[in-house]
């Protein structure tokens, strides 16, 4: 299992108790969030159970519920890959990520005490060392976590899973397009976010989230119509 993996399920609070279809679901989750499964790239179910040393069952069960996120798209043959994203893909998350991310952040700014701001801070940090380092995965994943860590602070469970699925959505292409031009082609609008948070100011806050989410799209968008 990769460093991402265990990341990724210490994120997740997964634990050797888990069952096994569980941390499954959860392996190739990360692996499809953070890149390490590529837009249109097909992977046999069986070879996916060899890499993962699971059971058939559990990697089935794993694939159904990564279809049903729409992570995953079956091609038959036995054969699963993520899906590639047309621009009218990335238009459709653009709007639906403005949507709710800006909502969450209106709302974590009203429920947030310091010592939570500081802790997302502390995260900020560590992008920002990812980024120095041209760490790709560092970076996904360090960015990943200042978000989800973000919206549970929103008391918003419906609108936060929304907003982790549409993570699956576009976390495979921004990793191809990261690996293009490198982190630095990803400054982020964290250290508004954070001001704003410290302020209690909904309003700026979510400001800041929406450049920070059109910034990024607009670089997959980029990325997007190169591939196509």
């Amino acid at each position: 299992m990769s460093a991402t993996d265990k990341d990724a399920q210490k994120e997740a609070g997964s634990g050797s108790k888990s069952p096994a279809h569980e941390t499954v679901y959860q392996t190739l989750r990360q692996q499809i969030l953070f890149g390490d499964l590529a837009p249109g790239q097909p992977v046999t179910i069986q070879g996916l159970t060899a890499a993962l040393g699971a059971g058939m069952t559990p990697v089935r069960e794993a694939i159904r519920r990564l279809i049903s996120d729409g992570a995953l798209m079956f091609q038959g043959n036995r054969r699963v890959s993520v899906p590639l994203l047309s621009q009218g893909d990335v238009e459709e998350v653009i709007f639906a990520r403005k949507t709710i991310e800006c909502e969450l952040v209106r709302r974590a700014s009203q429920r947030m005490t310091e010592a939570e701001v500081d802790a997302l801070e502390d995260i900020d940090l560590a992008l920002d060392k990812a980024i120095s380092k041209g760490d790709i995965t560092g970076y996904l994943v360090q960015n990943y976590r200042f978000h989800t860590q973000l919206y549970q602070h929103a008391d918003a469970p419906v609108l936060s899973d929304l907003a982790d699925r549409l993570w699956l959505r576009f976390g495979p292409s921004l990793r191809v397009v990261c690996g293009r031009l490198g982190t630095q082609s990803f400054p982020d609008r964290h250290k508004d976010m954070i001001e704003a948070l410290r302020k209690k100011d909904a309003e700026l806050a979510a400001l800041a989230m929406e450049r920070d989410v059109a910034q990024g799209m607009e670089q997959v968008g980029h990325g997007v119509a190169a591939e196509n």
